[in-house]
C-alpha cells in the first residue's frame, strides 16, 4: 500500500513511529457530530469489540479466496516436504526399521540399527518445525497484506497478497522469535537457578534441601508467568506492524510496545476471546474427523491377531491416523487466520485512537466523513 495510506512508521517517515499522526488539514479527526465513514470491513473510528470481531469475520467473507488460498499454498506445501522428507527417510532406514520392530523380548537393541532410525527421526522432526515455522510465518504475513486493502475496501489479489507476504516472512520469523524468546527469559531464568542449586545440594548429599528447591523453582516459574505474559501482550502487535509499515523485527517490536502502551488490559482481553474462539472452531471442525478416525480404527483392530506385533497395529491404525491429520489440516487452514486477523485489527484501533489515522485513511479510501446530528 501507498505511504501515503498512513501505514508508514511515523508522520513524513519518521523512523520510531513515536510522533501521532495527525489528519490531513481540516479533518482535525472524528468529532463535533462526523461519524466515521466505514469504506472497507471497519468503520475509520476507535473500534469496539464488535467492530473488531465482525471486522475479521467480513474480511474472510470478502477476501477469503485470497487468505485460504495463501494458507492451503503454505500449508500444503509444508506437509509435501514433510511426507517426502519421511518417504526419504523411511527408504533410508526400512531394513533398521524392519529389524526393530520384528525383535522380540529376549532380544537386545542393537546401536547400528536403532542409531540410524534415531537420527531419521530427528531429521523428520527439525524438517517439520522447519517447514511449520515457514508456513505459519506466512499466514502471518499475508493477513495484514489483505488488511492493508480490506479496510480501505479495496480488492487484492492472490499474487499480490503472496509476494508482499512472502517478503515480509523474515521480519515476521523474527517478532515471533524474539517475542517468544524475551517472554521466556524469566521463566528460564527461574528454572535455570533452580536446576543449579539443586544439583549443587545433590552433591553434597542435601536431598531434603533438594525438594525444597524444587518447591522453590516451581513456585518461581508460576510466580514469572504474569512477567512473561505481560511482555507477550506487549509485543503482540510486532509482526503486524512488520507488515504494514515495512519495519525490521526490533523495529516493529517497539512499535508495538507504543501502540500497546496504555491499553494492556483490552488488548489482552481481546486477543485471549480470539484465542479461545479459535480453540472452540477448531475441537468443532475436528470433531467429525475424530469419529470417522475411532469408527475407521475400530474396523481395522478387527484383523488383528491376538498377539499383534507392532507393523500390524500401525497398519490398523493409519485410517484413524490419517483422518486426525485430514481433521488437523482443514482445522488449522480455517482457523489459523482468525488470531492474526484480530491483531491486525488491534493494531490499526490503537493506531485510530493514538495516531489519528482514521481521517488519514479515509482521505486514502477517498471517503467524506457522515455528518450526524
Amino acid at each position: 500500500m501507498a505511504q501515503d495510506a498512513g501505514w508508514g512508521g511515523g508522520p513524513q517517515g519518521t523512523p520510531d513511529g513515536g510522533v501521532p499522526y495527525g489528519g490531513p488539514p481540516g479533518w482535525g479527526g472524528w468529532g463535533g457530530g462526523w461519524m466515521p465513514p466505514k469504506p472497507g470491513v471497519i468503520p475509520l473510528g476507535p473500534l469496539r469489540l464488535g467492530d473488531i470481531l465482525n471486522g475479521a469475520f467480513a474480511t474472510v467473507g470478502r477476501h477469503g479466496k485470497q487468505l485460504y488460498g495463501v494458507g492451503a499454498a503454505a500449508y500444503g506445501g509444508a506437509l509435501a516436504v514433510v511426507v517426502a522428507t519421511i518417504a526419504i527417510a523411511y527408504s533410508a532406514t526400512a531394513g533398521h526399521l524392519d529389524r526393530l520392530v520384528s525383535l522380540s523380548s529376549e532380544e537386545d537393541l542393537r546401536t547400528e540399527d536403532w542409531v540410524p532410525v534415531l537420527v531419521a527421526f530427528c531429521v523428520i522432526a527439525v524438517v517439520s518445525l522447519i517447514v511449520g515455522v515457514l508456513s505459519t510465518a506466512l499466514i502471518y504475513a499475508a493477513v495484514p497484506s489483505v488488511l492493508q486493502e480490506a479496510v480501505l475496501g479495496r480488492r487484492t489479489t492472490f499474487s499480490a497478497v503472496w509476494r508482499r507476504a512472502w517478503a515480509r516472512v523474515p521480519a515476521v520469523i523474527g517478532t515471533v522469535f524474539l517475542t517468544s524468546l524475551i517472554a521466556m527469559i524469566p521463566l528460564v531464568l527461574v528454572w535455570a537457578g533452580a536446576v543449579a542449586l539443586i544439583v549443587a545440594q545433590a552433591g553434597s548429599g542435601g536431598d531434603g534441601v533438594s525438594v525444597a528447591l524444587i518447591v522453590i523453582g516451581v513456585l518461581g516459574a508460576l510466580a514469572t508467568w504474569p512477567l512473561a505474559l505481560w511482555l507477550w501482550v506487549k509485543f503482540s502487535l510486532a509482526p503486524s506492524a512488520a507488515v504494514f509499515e515495512n519495519q525490521g523485527p526490533i523495529a516493529a517490536m517497539r512499535r508495538s510496545s507504543v501502540l500497546v502502551r496504555g491499553d494492556w488490559w483490552r488488548v489482552f482481553g481481546i486477543t485471549l476471546l480470539a484465542g479461545a474462539m479459535t480453540m472452540v472452531a477448531s475441537y468443532v471442525i475436528q470433531l467429525p474427523f475424530t469419529f470417522l478416525g475411532m469408527f475407521s480404527g475400530m474396523l481395522g483392530s478387527v484383523n488383528l491377531s491376538d498377539d499383534p506385533n507392532a507393523a500390524s497395529i500401525v497398519v490398523a491404525m493409519s485410517g484413524y491416523l490419517l483422518a486426525m491429520l485430514v481433521g488437523q489440516l482443514v482445522s488449522q487452514l480455517i482457523v489459523a487466520t482468525f488470531p492474526p486477523l484480530v491483531a491486525g485489527l488491534l493494531y490499526v484501533d490503537r493506531r485510530i485512537r493514538t495516531e489519528d489515522l482514521g481521517p488519514v485513511l479515509a482521505e486514502a479510501a477517498a471517503v467524506p466523513p457522515q455528518y450526524t446530528d
